[in-house]
């Protein structure tokens, strides 16, 4: 007999109660989101990591008792770049799983930009190892447009011999919509490649016919609406909508509306860009359908959306559902409208246990990745005299504003520039931005969605310089300097992007970072992340990448004269 065959036999012996379970959640009210009831109270067996009975009295080898709980499948993200959280994957799950986050979905596009396919390769390798299930859909903008330098490149061929991988779902946000609506011969090649597997939308305030015809080279999901309007036409039109909660895009409380009786199998939740901080502070998933609820979204449909709506979204017809014959992955609620999470179950095992257990992790790819030499002040001039182009940067969206302004004359238009690191051309963007208060010092980071060139902030050119040159000594991360003088950095070596150190000591410099950067006269609550997304060309309205301003017109993506 082989193995599988000797599991499914202990399954059937331990749902016909012939054998004790190997778990019981013994008196649970079940969260049913086959029926949408709560129904119970009744025990729930499990086998190994598979449920074996609901709806009846079970004896188990080991038990958690669930009486007065309420008993969820675990919750799905599904759309999510592990990187924000600024950790490794294992450092994300013990951050995520105990919030109830059982199964997530990552692109790895940031690790890809900067490294290229070794950063894909290494978190499908680092998801075998996690109790949580990691999966991954294959970058499909790397670089995410022409009119920045990114530090690798990703065609069509490069990614099929992965996408037979089990940790493999499809195509990663085809975030280069202007690209798909013009027929540009690379993402018209990735589309052919990946041709009736799944693909993930990005196509914020894209309407109308041309978002017909967006979706008709087969996108299905959209995790970039801003507005109920905006979401309601692409739900309209056959997409999956992904609520998003972020650190800076909070889309949750505008869009709860969608979520109905009607309508939760066509949505799901994600956190696309979501700090460690956060997490700790406020939560994931769990604080997503929370907001929801408060917003107005019916509590039921809100937890169908979050489990069984996302695992129809993509395809995994072994979770989303607490049934015999799904993975067991179990949230134990102590209270359903304010999603209290008692206790987690993965894959058939207590959280707890799971991640205490030692495990062997991949070693990182990504180190020594910031090519570029130290620059001087002077690298960063530039004349605020005359009346030009500002980016107005709006606080938790990554939408932002085109202005025109004369920069001297207002003392909340700081400097800004993104300078190309990894080593390849030594270009430098340069411009303004307004929404950052009075800035009196600078900030800066390596985290500069997509391509992750070097971005500063400021209003003085030797401070930005200094904050540069310290970005490159630590090889990454973020840092902010007054004076001279640095009063709080984050070393992020890997790849620029993430720590090698724990979640405590991320969130600890996090919480320095915040302090100064309001010591220095910042105002935006979420400072870094905010700076991170303003080299992002395929956000409208202005950005500003390591070739110059990008603004979207009637033809597309456009660096400005």
């Amino acid at each position: 007999m082989s193995v599988l065959q000797q599991n499914l036999a202990a399954r059937i012996d331990q749902a016909l109660a012939r054998e004790p379970a190997d778990l019981v959640i013994r008196g649970a009210c079940l969260l049913n989101t086959a029926t949408g009831r709560i129904e119970g109270p009744m025990d729930i067996a499990i086998a190994g990591d598979t449920i074996v009975g609901t709806h009846g009295v079970y004896e188990g080898q080991h038990e958690i008792d669930a009486k007065g709980r309420v008993v969820a499948p675990g919750f799905i993200d599904t759309h999510v770049h592990v990187e924000s959280s600024m950790v490794l994957p294992a450092e994300f799950e013990r951050g995520v799983l105990p919030r109830g986050t059982t199964t997530a979905i990552c692109d790895p596009h940031e690790i890809a930009n900067v490294i290229g396919l070794d950063g894909i390769t290494y978190f499908i390798e680092a998801s075998r190892q996690l109790a949580m299930t990691l999966k991954v859909n294959l970058s499909s903008c790397v670089p995410a447009t022409e009119l920045e330098t990114a530090g690798a490149r990703l065609e069509a061929d490069d990614l099929l011999p992965l996408l037979a991988d089990p940790a493999v779902i499809g195509l990663a946000e085809l975030m280069n919509f202007p690209g798909v609506i013009h027929k540009d011969a690379g993402m018209l090649a990735k589309l052919e490649r990946f041709h009736n597997q799944h693909i993930d939308g990005h196509s914020p305030l894209l309407r109308g016919s041309e978002l017909n015809a967006y979706l008709a080279t087969g996108v299905l999901t959209e995790h970039e609406c801003t507005s109920l309007e905006e979401a309601e036409e692409k739900l309209a039109k056959g997409m999956h909508i992904l609520l998003r909660e972020g650190s800076i895009a909070k889309n949750v409380t505008t869009l709860a509306p969608v979520i109905t009786d009607a309508t939760w199998m066509r949505c799901a939740f994600c956190t696309d860009d979501r700090n460690p901080l956060e997490i700790r502070e406020e939560g994931h998933i769990d604080h997503a359908i929370r907001l929801a609820i408060r917003a107005g979204a019916p509590a039921i449909p809100a937890y169908r959306a979050a489990t069984l709506g996302a695992a129809l979204a993509f395809g995994l017809r072994d979770r989303g559902v607490i049934a015999p014959g799904k993975r067991a992955d179990l949230v134990i609620l102590d209270d359903l409208e304010e999603v209290r999470v008692a206790e987690v179950v993965v894959g058939g095992r207590p959280a707890a246990d799971a991640l205490a257990e030692p495990r062997p992790h991949p070693a990182a790819p990504g180190y020594n990745s910031v090519r570029r030499e130290p620059v001087a002040a002077t690298d960063l001039a530039l004349d605020g005299d005359t009346r030009t182009h500002v980016i107005g940067a709006l606080p938790f969206s990554l939408l932002t504003d085109h202005l025109e302004a004369t920069p001297a004359e207002d003392p909340e238009i700081a400097r800004l520039c993104v300078l190309e690191r990894h080593g390849l051309n030594g270009n430098i963007g340069k411009g303004w931005v307004k929404g950052f208060g009075r800035v009196r010092g600078a900030i800066a980071t390596s985290i500069g969605h997509d391509s992750h060139n070097l971005i500063t902030v400021g209003d003085d050119p030797a401070d930005m310089a200094r904050a540069t040159n310290h970005l490159i000594e630590l090889q990454g991360g973020a840092v902010v300097v007054r004076d001279g003088q640095v009063l709080a950095d984050l070393p992020l070596p890997i790849a620029g992007l993430m720590s090698d150190q724990n979640l405590a000591f991320v969130d600890d410099r996090l919480i320095e970072l915040r302090a100064a950067a309001r010591n220095i006269g910042c105002t935006l609550q979420e400072p870094l992340l905010q700076l991170a997304f303003l080299p992002l060309p395929v956000i409208p309205h202005l950005k500003l990448t390591d070739r110059g301003y990008v603004v979207a017109g009637p033809e597309g993506l456009r660096l400005l004269d």
